[in-house]
């Protein structure tokens, strides 16, 4: 457990590299996070009134919330809707982060990948997000043409979380495999099965956790029903290698075509989608 002041250190790095994660406590105060929470709700009602399915080419993952009302379970470029929310991705602590690229040479990607991404997880009967089996974040470079590259995926927990209560689990260490190990050292998101070797996290509100693209690992259930389940993650994709941002006439990967199968879609006639000309102040839209 670390503490992120105004670097990054040498131990920092060290364990990093070791490891191939790191957690920081206390990255935001509890009331920030309250705050970020309320502008995630936000966002949310704008995506729900708007009967948006998609964002620059994601699909949105509904589900149902403890009193039935639809709840979007997994939000892509969140940032787009909200101000508050971009000017915390921008902020200069996080570029910091960007030190555990090294050597290459790091951006935060608010418009590549699935940019701010906003997961939700809640054991609700209608839930569509309560897990997520095995994986690593390389395989979705092959899947866009280009050879695999470093990446960090940084979340900032909203919610407590300790390890009882399911979250985030990793293999440490293995972002250093072989490309065999990468690809085929579990099945790629559907297992779940607890590995002997997987270290939990207990976390807390505003806590951050920064793993490497290439490291193994999933999210465990929650033992819990209705609120006691709910956790919230904000994940920053932190990048290198060639700029490739999306907007509203990108194509939806094929994994995330797989992934949308079977999914729930509470808005029959829907077929919105939105880009980067949405990126504007919201107050009164989002917030109503």
């Amino acid at each position: 457990m670390f503490n992120l002041s105004s670097a990054i250190t040498r131990e920092q790095l060290d364990f990093f590299d070791k490891n191939g994660y790191i957690q920081f406590r206390n990255f935001i105060s509890r009331d920030d996070a309250k705050t970020l929470v309320e502008e995630v709700n936000g966002v949310q009602r704008y995506l729900v009134r708007k009967e948006i399915t998609k964002v620059n080419g994601i699909p949105l993952k509904y589900g149902k919330d403890i009193d039935g009302r639809p709840l979007v379970q997994r939000i892509s470029f969140a940032s787009q809707f909200s101000t508050t929310l971009r000017e915390f991705v921008l902020q200069d602590r996080l570029q910091l982060l960007k030190a555990f690229l090294g050597p290459y040479e790091g951006r935060i990607g608010e418009s590549e990948k699935d940019g701010l991404v906003v997961n939700h997880y809640l054991n609700t009967g209608d839930s569509e997000y309560t897990r997520l089996g095995w994986h690593t974040d390389s395989p979705r470079d092959l899947f866009m043409g280009s050879r695999i590259m470093p990446m960090l995926n940084v979340g900032l927990h909203l919610d407590d979380c300790p390890a009882s209560n399911g979250g985030l689990r990793v293999l440490a260490g293995t972002h250093k495999q072989n490309v065999l190990r990468l690809l085929f050292r579990k099945k790629y998101f559907v297992d779940h099965t607890p590995d002997k070797k997987e270290t939990s996290f207990d976390i807390a509100s505003g806590d951050l956790t920064v793993h490497d693209g290439r490291l193994w690992h999933r999210v465990q259930q929650s033992p819990a029903i209705g609120e006691a389940s709910r956790r919230r993650v904000l994940y920053i994709p932190v990048v290198t290698g060639a700029y490739r941002p999306k907007n509203s006439n990108s194509a939806t990967p094929f994994y995330h075509k797989l992934g949308s199968l079977g999914s729930i879609n509470p808005f029959k006639k829907a077929k919105a989608r939105v880009g980067e000309q949405t990126l504007q102040p919201l107050p009164e839209h989002v917030r109503a």
